[in-house]
């Protein structure tokens, strides 16, 4: 007999959260009944909704999909999402589907809005999907090519994935910073140059993913002639005062943002979004990313993690919640 009720984790207002209990509907139709194996934080966005920093005018481009609620709260937010089929067509019965949807202990989802979870890649790693689906777009809007000398500033999951991502580029020289040196063991596991201070070289194509203000500065400062800065972090409300004013204009540098919304330019004709999702989770058929997942909990400590992710009490690149 399916549930007739979900567990389901809220914000409820600036810094506080809790799990809720919610009606079930039951699936009809294309629809999939799907017991939660796994879910990810993907920290960076879900701190910024957690401490209500969400700016007005992002309120309708930030919902995810199977959001409920608004921002600034209550809210249901997440998108990071591992389950096992329990009910619904024969050929995804038993099967383990990502699901771009909140934290939450069942949930029912049409048959479309579920990818199935290669064979190569355990459940417990395919939460790491909708950062690897970042990585990959922004890789493709910084236009890397073979040669090219790349510099990734910020080690946290996105960054990680994707300097890894880059120096697959054949002939591509990868160096990625970040001044926490308790990083370079996740960037030595995936075979990638670390350091915790800006070298004296100059790159061709530098990607931000610190998600500090003055790490963009940084980005601006390492980018040789004719190079391109992509942006990658988020910041919600906080203002971000650059450095224009010093080799910028002379360097003749192209600053670019890069958000997942919107599949790259250079890609959008040939991929759909989910595609581009199934591309990421084939990506994740690698051992050594494992080494991303720094902690785990059970579900019903959620609200508790998360004060300790915003306080930074708890460090973590992702943390993954068991159900």
């Amino acid at each position: 007999m399916p549930p007739l009720t979900a567990r389901a984790f809220w914000v409820t207002g600036p810094e506080q959260a809790e799990i809720r209990e919610q009606p079930l509907p039951l699936p009809s139709g294309d629809e999939l009944l799907v017991r939660a194996l796994c879910s990810g934080i993907s920290r960076g966005t879900e701190v910024l909704v957690y401490r209500n920093r969400v700016p007005v005018s992002e309120y309708a481009r930030m919902r995810c999909p199977f959001q409920e609620g608004a921002f600034p709260a209550p809210v249901k937010y997440g998108y990071s999402w591992v389950g096992e089929v329990t009910e619904g067509p024969e050929r995804l019965r038993g099967t383990s589907v990502f699901v771009l949807h909140p934290h939450q202990d069942w949930a029912v989802v049409p048959a479309a809005a579920a990818l199935p979870v290669p064979g190569a890649v355990p459940p417990s790693r395919a939460i790491l999907a909708a950062n690897m689906e970042t990585a990959l777009n922004t890789l493709w809007d910084g236009q890397v090519q073979a040669g090219d000398r790349v510099c990734v500033l910020g080690a946290g999951v996105v960054g990680l994935m994707l300097a890894h991502l880059a120096s697959r580029i054949p002939a591509v020289r990868c160096l990625i910073i970040d001044p926490d040196a308790g990083k370079e063991a996740a960037a030595a596991a995936l075979g990638l140059t670390f350091c915790t201070a800006p070298p004296a070289d100059l790159f061709d194509v530098v990607f931000h993913a610190s998600g500090n203000p003055a790490g963009l500065a940084t980005a601006l400062a390492l980018a040789d002639f004719e190079a391109t800065v992509i942006e990658a972090s988020w910041y919600g409300v906080t203002p971000v005062t650059l450095p224009l004013g010093e080799g910028f204009h002379a360097k003749r540098l192209t600053l670019r943002s890069s958000q997942v919304g919107a599949v790259s330019p250079r890609q959008r004709a040939r991929l759909s979004h989910r595609q581009r999702l199934e591309m990421a989770l084939a990506l994740l058929a690698d051992d050594r990313l494992d080494g991303l997942i720094t902690g785990e909990s059970a579900f019903a400590e959620l609200p508790q993690v998360m004060a300790r992710l915003a306080d930074g009490s708890l460090p973590a690149l992702c943390h993954r919640i068991r159900y």
